[in-house]
């Protein structure tokens, strides 16, 4: 029971599980803001450009028709007609093809920020399955997406129901008006009922977000126990990392006992610590390099011995830099005074008093 409750995805995604995720292209994205930015921007063009891109395509048309009354409208003249419609309708559209463009990129970059990625564009033949398939159909995912339609539906329905009627008063006195003037009440219409279904339309993307970001955030979830591997891996296995451990104490440990030969002196307890320290004229103060105790102790001993290091019992100074000096430290200022009468003493005992 335990073990199967441990398998549930109820931890929230590391970041390291995120970051493998949007290198994979699974980000939380909705479909419905590049939708509305590309609406908004098309009636942004319409409403500030509309009357030059309607005097563009009045030329384009007018065109047309001058061609086509010319007595000698052979092979050549259509290519130049074509050649002519092709470059204004170009110019016509450039602005709202930027713009749309624009906003579409504008609108994706805001969401997932700079991303290449070719995973999304993998074969993945686990999506022929049609279990999953069918899954996906009744997922709540789906779910969703069926009341976004169901909700645009209604939404644009409703208001170019209540547009309309609104203007209902004014479309009986549209037979009196001159076609530029009908074209122009059209137009009028139109945008507003563009403008009044995107505002609608920003709010059901908003929340769209929103819920994306959930879904997201709720599919990446982990189990206790990935989080545990996932830890383990960015750690190292503990037997490892033991056996690192292991390996820098003993090359601390050879590195310390090659500096005993050198000391100037080695102070001991005297059986249960020993610390040993150097110092010449170079040094701004007398440095420990070697210090342990028990078994270490005795080794530093020993080699002291070995290499004619004289050993000297003093216990409360012993205890003081075992305890508070660290090896490859200089002793501290309250130690000065009793290291300088036990150094004078053994450079006594080496006939180096002079020194």
């Amino acid at each position: 029971m335990a073990e199967n409750q441990d398998q549930e995805r109820t931890e929230k995604a590391t970041p390291k599980k995120k970051e493998e995720a949007r290198k994979k292209g699974q980000i939380a994205q909705s479909r419905e803001i590049p939708s509305v930015m590309v609406l908004l921007g098309a009636l942004s063009v319409f409403y500030f450009a509309g009357g030059w891109m309607f005097s563009q395509l009045a030329d384009v048309m007018r065109g047309i028709f001058n061609h086509l009354v010319q007595k000698s409208f052979g092979a050549e003249s259509a290519q130049m007609l074509l050649g002519h419609i092709f470059l204004k309708l170009l110019i016509l559209l450039a602005p709202l093809l930027v713009v749309i463009l624009a906003a579409g990129i504008i609108a994706n970059l805001a969401q997932t920020g700079f991303m290449l990625t070719g995973e999304t564009l993998t074969p993945n033949l686990t999506k022929l399955n049609p279990v999953s398939g069918i899954k996906r159909l009744f997922s709540l995912r789906s779910m969703a997406e069926v009341v976004k339609a169901v909700l645009k539906i209604i939404i644009v329905g409703g208001m170019a129901y209540a547009t309309l009627f609104k203007e209902m008063g004014h479309i009986p006195a549209l037979v009196e008006l001159e076609i530029p003037q009908i074209i122009t009440f059209t137009g009028h219409v139109a945008l507003r009922l563009g403008y009044y279904t995107c505002l609608v339309l920003m709010v059901l993307a908003g929340i769209d977000y929103l819920f994306q970001v959930w879904q997201h955030e709720r599919d990446l979830r982990m189990t206790k126990q990935e989080i545990k591997d996932e830890h383990r891996q960015f750690e190292g296995d503990p037997m490892v990392r033991s056996r690192i451990r292991a390996v820098q104490r003993e090359m601390a440990m050879k590195r310390m006992m090659e500096a005993v030969p050198d000391a100037t002196v080695v102070i001991t307890n005297p059986t249960h610590l020993a610390v040993a320290l150097k110092f010449d004229r170079s040094m701004p103060a007398p440095k420990v390099v070697a210090k342990g105790a028990g078994h270490v102790a005795e080794r530093i001993k020993s080699l002291a011995q070995d290499h004619d290091v004289p050993i000297i019992e003093q216990k409360p100074l012993a205890r003081a830099l075992y305890k508070n000096v660290e090896i490859d430290q200089f002793i501290p200022a309250d130690l000065y005074h009793a290291v300088a009468e036990l150094l004078a003493y053994v450079y006594q005992l080496k006939g180096l008093a002079h020194a």
